[in-house]
Order: structure tokens, then C-alpha cells, then sequence
């Protein structure tokens, strides 16, 4: 059954899943390494959701080792499933690849242009790429090579010669009703139970046929499709005849030497947790319903296979916010290789620790991943001053390295919304942007755009890629002369304030405190004054004040922060644009 972990203040869920793993491995196989397991498909992309099907293993993993003891962490490559349809949206891709439905995904070309020689492994090498910039470690599994290889032919065999106690089992849920879809469920959420399916956990039949159960099904010999039906084994002589309904083939093998076939998903399943020996394996929310592969294997790998299923939880489903330009050769769907496009290995780790697994969480690709790197940065300085929660400690040190050391990071990390608001004004210039952040802080500046890499990398494909055109920054060429002779006398003398404040205020603090400190002074305040020693008002003349300027520089009324923008307009421009 699933370990439950329950929330505390002082310990995190990884270390007590640890306990519990450590505890159970130490039952089951003692003085061998613990094994702990992810399976994926790559059917297609593999997106953000399926990654939780990685790091929360990982992340158990991980602590295991800090902890001194040997652990291996299997991703099994369901690579030897079934190619169930041509996916909307993947570039390189047309009609024609739905000649290939049915056949192995190694089987499958790879989409037009790939370096690759299979769809399999075409879409597994952008994820063991990700995983390689996240520090996942792992021992990788492809199903192709086990199946063709022999390597199960024992377990075939058995699960044919005990298909009648299988077919018991099996049966027991065939009546049963699958609940509903939930209402509020999310469309990468449809993304996530697609790619259940096409791993094989709804998708397959389970192998009954006219002439009675067959937990195995064979890949046709003349197609090379799954389009099979077994109508007769002998477990003496293990001759297995079959019938493909996509080309009329038939053709009668020995099973002891045929290796071109799989057990059917709800058998295969049990059967590699028995294998390998896997201790700790989490299951997506869709396994939580009677009948699901996850609740029948745990009868099968028992009762037929002589194992003990994995204990591990329940996760739930990663949602998206944003995703304003995706790729279309992404399919619609982000992967791990796009989030590491815009935000640092560090804190892509750090939304799949903090949260358990049983939580649900959306990985931000608009404007949210700013206050996502503000978080963040103001969790470094607790972590620094010791002043973070115990719980929260511990997500920060998964987050930033394994039991291997820490990942690279960013020598300086500036504010990733400043970082992100010079690469939109710039437009990627890099003289202009080394100009502009050497500006940030006078009495230390920067002497290189490396001391803000790879944040600044992360923080302009951002821009470039999830901010629509039509909300990019343009400074304006020419002063809208017009404007300014519009205004009255409080517009007027509040340009008048801030050019004057300008010389002696030009740095990043500099500015933030003049341009919120002009509405003050106007209205007979002190510019250090309070929000508490302010009127309500003072608010609304600040933010008519803003809107001003960013009228005035950019021809809207908002932009990046003021004094961000200041800066990188330049003080010259920014004078001439201001009327002066």
C-alpha cells in the first residue's frame, strides 16, 4: 500500500519517506542496495508532469545516499510500447507517421530532421538531457532491450503457464466502472493521463481474446504492428500461434526462443517490480481507482511473481501557468528542457521538493516566475542568516546539489525581474546590458555579464520566448511634445523634481527612492517619510506619477520597474525625453 507522510514544521517529506524506504529495503533484501523506481514512455514529449515521476524517487534517492547507503535509481524507458497515435503539434511530423500506429516506438521513425534513429529515442534524449542539468542520477532501462533480448523470457513463460490464476484476478475488476473525469481537472492534466496511457496503463487491453486469456502479445512478423490475437499456446512445447488483424499474418513460434512480444501492461508491470527488486515506486492519481495497474499489480506481483509491491505515494498533477509561446515542436505541452530554458536547474529541483507529492502545483512560465525568483531569493538570504524553517532548509539544500555536491549556480544572482526587464530594454545588447547592471550598484559594479550567469541566460529566453511582442518594452525615439504641453503645473514640477534629482540619485536604491519620493515632496511630506506617516493619497499621486513617466519613455502605462527602466534608458535620453 502507499506510505502516507504527514506534514510537519521541523522535518521534510523526503527524509521521512527515506525512513521508511531505508526500513523496508533493510526487510525485504538486507545488506543489498535499495532500489528505487520511475517508468516513462516516450511516446512523445515528456512533460513537466511526468517529471514528478522522476524527482520524487530522486529526491528519496538522493537523501538515501546523503545518508551513506547504496542506492540504485531505475528508470525503466517504456520504450517497447505500442506507438498509439501521431500527436497534434510536434514539428516534423505529418499524417503519414499513422501507418506506424501499433508498432514498437523503437520501431518508429524519428520526426524529420532528428539526429535520432528512433521516435524512442528521439524524445528520450531531450529528457535525459534535462535530467542530466538537474543532477538526477540513474540507472536507465530500456524495455526494447530487455524484451528483445531475452531477458524476461523466464517471467513470459511463467505468467503464460499461470495465466488462468491472472485471468482470476483480472476479472474481478472487468465489471467494475471507471469513475468519471474530474470537471476541474486541467488540460496537461489530460496531457499527463494520455501519457499514463501510452505507457501502457489504460491503454492496452489485458489480453483476453475468443480463445481464452493470453497475458502476452506478440508484434506481428510480417507489419511488425500489435495488432495480434493468440489462439493457441502449448505450456509443454511453449508453441504459440497468433493472428495479426492489420495484414492477415499468422504464424505459429516457440515462445522459449521468441523474443519479439511483451506481457501485457498490468502483467508487465508487477512482473519488473518482482525483477528488480523495487522498494519505492510512486504511481500518478489516475492508479488510485480500483482496477487501476497499480492496485491489480500489487495482487499479481505477489501471488504470481513471488515479489512484494513497492510502497511509495500518490502524486498529483503538475499544472502549467502561462506558456504564452511554447514551441510547437513541444506538441502544446511543456518539458523539463523548456522550464530549463528560463529558470535555473536550482529552482526548477526546489518546486518538486517543497511541495509533497500527494500536493498539486503549477510551474509558472508568465509573469509569476518573478515573484517565483523573489521567493526564492529572500529563501537564500534565510537559508544564509539561519533565520528559514528546519523544513524549509532542508527543500533549500535538495534544491541546490545532491549527495554529489552542488549544481552549478549563478555568482550574482540579481533580482531576476531586473535581469529579465535590461534584456527586454536591450533587446540582448551586451554592452548595453553590462552598462546598465554595472549602473545597479555604483559602490560595487559589475565587471563581467558572467558574474550574472547563467540567471541572465534563464531570465532572457524568458523574455524572447513566453513575453507576447505586443508587451515588450520600446523606449520611445522621440519626446512626446504634446504631452508635455498638456500637463499642469503639479505634472510639470514633478519632472521638474525628478530631472533635478537625477545626478545624485542614479543608482538602482537611488532612483527607487526619488521616483517614489517626487509625490512626496510635492505634497509637503519628507521623501524618507513612511507609508504610515503618509495619506491615503499619496498612493493614487504615486501611481499617476508612474504612469507619467512611463508614458513619457515607453508609450504606455506600465513597463518594467521605474528605476530599472531609468537606467537603462540612460540619463541623457532620459532627459530628452522628459522635455528638458
Amino acid at each position: 500500500m502507499p506510505i502516507v507522510a504527514q506534514s510537519t514544521e521541523t522535518t521534510d517529506w523526503v527524509s521521512r519517506y527515506a525512513d521508511e524506504v531505508i526500513e523496508e529495503s533493510e526487510r525485504r533484501a538486507p545488506g543489498k542496495p535499495v532500489v528505487v523506481a520511475s517508468g516513462l514512455s516516450p511516446s512523445g514529449p515528456i512533460h513537466l508532469g511526468n517529471l514528478r515521476e522522476v524527482m520524487t524517487p530522486h529526491l528519496v534517492a538522493d537523501e538515501i545516499r546523503r545518508r551513506g547507503h547504496e542506492v540504485r535509481h531505475l528508470i525503466s524507458w517504456d520504450d517497447y510500447d505500442r506507438y498509439r497515435k501521431v500527436p497534434n503539434g510536434v514539428a516534423g511530423v505529418d499524417g503519414s507517421w499513422g501507418e506506424h500506429i501499433g508498432r514498437p516506438l523503437t520501431a518508429v521513425p524519428a520526426p524529420k530532421g532528428s539526429p535520432y534513429a528512433s521516435w524512442a529515442e528521439h524524445f528520450k534524449a531531450a529528457m535525459v538531457e534535462a535530467l542530466g542539468e538537474l543532477g538526477v542520477e540513474f540507472d536507465g532501462i530500456s524495455q526494447t532491450e530487455q524484451y528483445t533480448s531475452g531477458t524476461y523470457r523466464e517471467q513470459i513463460l511463467h505468467a503464460m503457464k499461470h495465466r488462468g490464476d491472472i485471468d482470476t484476478i483480472l476479472d474481478q475488476y472487468r465489471t467494475k466502472k471507471a469513475p468519471a473525469k474530474k470537471q476541474s481537472q486541467k488540460a496537461v492534466d489530460e496531457a499527463e493521463l494520455e501519457a499514463a496511457e501510452g505507457s501502457g496503463a489504460a491503454a492496452e487491453d489485458d489480453g483476453f481474446g475468443s480463445a481464452g486469456y493470453y497475458p502476452y502479445k506478440p508484434y506481428c512478423g510480417d507489419c511488425g504492428k500489435d495488432l495480434t490475437t493468440v489462439t493457441a499456446y502449448d505450456d509443454d512445447t511453449t508453441e504459440l500461434t497468433y493472428t495479426c488483424t492489420a495484414c492477415d499474418f499468422s504464424e505459429t513460434v516457440r515462445l522459449s526462443e521468441f523474443n519479439r512480444g511483451k506481457l501485457v501492461w498490468k502483467v508487465d508491470w508487477p512482473m519488473r517490480w518482482a525483477y528488480e527488486g523495487v522498494v519505492f515506486e510512486p504511481s500518478g492519481v489516475d492508479h488510485s481507482s480500483p482496477g487501476s495497474s497499480f492496485q491489480v499489480g500489487g495482487q499479481i506481483v505477489g501471488s504470481i511473481f513471488g515479489g512484494k509491491q513497492p510502497i511509495g505515494p500518490m502524486y498529483a498533477f503538475v499544472g502549467i501557468s502561462g506558456m504564452a509561446k511554447m514551441s510547437s515542436s513541444k506538441g502544446g505541452v511543456p518539458t523539463p528542457g523548456d522550464a530549463l530554458k528560463i529558470m535555473e536547474p536550482q529552482i526548477l529541483r526546489w518546486l518538486y521538493a517543497r511541495r509533497r507529492p500527494n500536493q498539486s502545483f503549477k510551474i509558472a512560465f508568465d509573469q509569476e516566475i518573478q515573484r517565483l525568483y523573489d521567493e526564492w531569493d529572500k529563501l537564500e538570504g534565510k537559508v544564509a542568516d539561519r533565520s528559514a524553517l528546519p523544513a524549509d532548509v532542508a527543500a533549500h539544500s535538495r534544491a541546490v546539489g545532491t549527495a554529489a555536491g552542488e549544481l552549478p549556480k549563478t555568482p550574482r544572482p540579481m533580482a531576476y525581474r531586473t535581469l529579465a526587464s535590461v534584456a527586454d530594454i536591450t533587446a540582448g545588447a551586451e554592452d548595453q546590458t553590462l552598462r546598465i547592471l554595472s549602473e545597479l550598484d555604483p559602490a560595487d559594479p559589475l565587471s563581467s555579464l558572467d558574474e550574472v550567469r547563467p540567471r541572465l541566460d534563464r531570465a532572457e529566453a524568458w523574455i524572447n520566448t513566453q513575453v507576447p511582442a505586443d508587451q515588450r518594452t520600446v523606449v520611445r525615439k522621440e519626446a512626446d511634445t504634446e504631452l508635455i504641453k498638456s500637463l499642469d503645473d503639479q505634472g510639470r514640477a514633478s519632472l521638474r523634481l525628478l530631472l533635478e534629482g537625477l545626478d545624485s540619485h542614479w543608482s538602482l536604491d537611488g532612483l527607487t527612492h526619488l521616483v517614489y519620493g517626487v509625490p512626496k515632496v510635492q505634497a509637503g511630506f519628507s521623501a524618507d517619510a513612511t507609508p504610515k506617516e503618509l495619506p491615503a493619497e499619496i498612493k493614487v499621486a504615486q501611481r499617476t506619477f508612474f504612469a507619467l513617466l512611463y508614458h513619457l519613455l515607453v508609450g504606455r502605462d506600465t513597463g518594467p520597474r521605474l528605476p530599472t527602466l531609468l537606467l537603462a534608458v540612460g540619463q541623457e535620453r532620459v532627459r530628452k525625453l522628459l522635455g528638458e
